[in-house]
């Protein structure tokens, strides 16, 4: 192994500075849309999507020599000022085909384009003037999820957005009213989950059925498919793995860990050779999750633990789940779909008096940016409670806010918020551990906690983003603190 930094000296960098570095190399986070916009997998168009772009719809209303803003409007002008903001914002943009672009100042104007519009993920409509009610109504009565960006002088039409999203005809609809233009990006965040969803499949390595129920209502709803997997193919895939593939692999992983404290060299050997045949077999359905049934039918039934290959795929946009968790796999999708950052499955315990939950789980995700960004220090470790295996204990980020949250089934998601104050190094719970300091009150988070334990952490504050698609998706969205 390649000498260490003494471990206190290492963490205190890398948590302070946010970088990694490694033989020279920094890597250092960027945010969820590093480099092209999307991270490296050739695989994925977005992280958590392979087959398509998301289509989205984009259109401007605006009457011509309107009173308001002023009467000397030019539309064309401010179509192409917005036009040099969507430029700015290219990156986030990389994975959107806009089936229309264009400003429609009449009603016959959006009838000609209602076969665009119904094409759509989404529809995303930019106010420019006053007098464009009915050319929202008639694109609301497409019953599309759709997004309306107003910016201040842009119409009186506002003082009845509010009553709107309490009638059925709007609904489905959210109101941006702000001169923040990266907000054209933000909005356009829950058709990007409705899509991700939508082209999903999921593998489920088990010995058991499928539960039928759940399965078909996942589908019905959000249109994900769950496709079982048996342990024959896996191993028959575990076992096409070229094994120098294998240990270049493992070197990896032991070279870029902070420190190798009990597996031995074999145990990784064939963690990674596991890694290599998950994403073999996802490559192979077009997939972009799996998930094991490591402590139930799979307990033993595989040449190695899945964590390093979980880890592995939730670093590169892709996804590997616990326990064949299918409520946290659809979790995971949906953190994919808003900001592009993967989850942090955990098993939440609670700290009162410092009004806070420990997230813990044996894995950790190294990518927590999203795989664009950086690499957190990790160590290579057992599972804790089987006291066997090798699992990445990640140290992730002091002072990050985040989000926590679980699809529980087709019609109801639970969310809190919260900021990480602590990263434990104990060897008690499960390996990587997170303090997350609740918005709200502990006491409350605990009592009114429901629908078992596993929730999925993803960096950011993003509950506005989780409420907008739950409103699109008419999903109960509840917050729990």
């Amino acid at each position: 192994m390649s000498p260490q930094l003494e471990r206190r000296e290492f963490i205190q960098l890398t948590l302070s500075t946010g970088a990694v570095f490694l033989g020279g190399l920094s890597l250092t986070p960027t945010g969820a849309f590093a480099d092209t916009g999307w991270g490296k997998y050739p695989g994925l168009i977005s992280p958590g999507c392979r087959k398509s772009k998301v289509k989205v719809a984009k259109l401007y209303i605006g009457k011509p020599k309107p009173h308001w803003p002023t009467p000397t409007l030019d539309l064309e002008k401010e179509v192409q000022a917005y036009e040099q903001e969507f430029k700015r914002l290219e990156n986030e943009f990389a994975d959107v085909e806009f089936v229309t672009d264009q400003l429609v100042s009449s009603v016959d104007d959006v009838k000609k384009i209602q076969a665009e519009l119904d094409s759509a993920d989404g529809i995303l409509i930019i106010q420019l003037s006053i007098w464009t009610r009915e050319l929202l109504d008639e694109i609301l009565a497409r019953r599309k999820p759709t997004a309306v960006f107003a910016i201040p002088y842009s119409g009186h039409e506002w003082v009845g957005f509010g009553a709107l999203q309490k009638k059925e005809a709007g609904e489905l609809t959210e109101f941006f009213l702000t001169s923040d233009y990266d907000q054209l990006a933000v909005a356009i965040r829950p058709f990007r989950a409705i899509h991700h969803l939508r082209e999903a499949k999921i593998l489920n390595v088990t010995a058991n059925e499928l539960q039928k129920e759940y399965v078909d209502a996942i589908q019905s709803r959000f249109g994900t498919e769950i496709v079982r997997v048996d342990r024959d193919r896996m191993l028959a895939a575990y076992e096409a793995v070229p094994d120098n593939d294998a240990h270049a692999e493992a070197k990896q992983w032991i070279e870029r860990a902070v420190q190798v404290v009990e597996p031995d060299e074999d145990e990784i050997f064939r963690s990674c050779k596991l890694a290599l045949a998950f994403q073999s077999l996802l490559d192979e359905e077009e997939a972009t999750v799996i998930t094991v049934e490591c402590y139930g039918s799979m307990y033993r039934k595989l040449p190695a633990f899945p964590c390093i290959g979980f880890t592995r795929l939730n670093d590169m946009g892709l996804a590997g789940i616990c326990e064949s968790d299918l409520r946290s796999a659809m979790t995971f999708i949906l953190f994919q779909g808003l900001v592009g950052k993967p989850g942090f499955i955990s098993d939440p315990t609670m700290d009162v008096s410092k009004n806070a939950a420990i997230l813990a789980h044996c894995l950790g995700t190294r990518r927590m940016d999203g795989p664009g960004g950086g690499l957190a220090p990790y160590k290579l470790r057992t599972i804790m409670e089987r006291q066997e295996g090798a699992v990445p204990q990640v140290m992730m980020r002091v002072g990050e806010k985040v989000t926590q949250a679980i699809l529980v089934d087709q019609a109801k998601l639970l969310y809190f918020t919260g900021t990480i104050i602590e990263v434990p190094d104990t060897e008690r719970g499960c390996r990587t551990k997170i303090t997350v300091q609740v918005d709200g009150d502990a006491e409350e988070l605990w009592k009114n906690w429901t629908h078992g334990l596993h929730r999925v952490t993803c960096y950011g504050n993003i509950a506005q983003d989780l409420k907008r698609f739950c409103r699109y998706q008419k999903v109960e969205c509840l917050q729990e603190v």
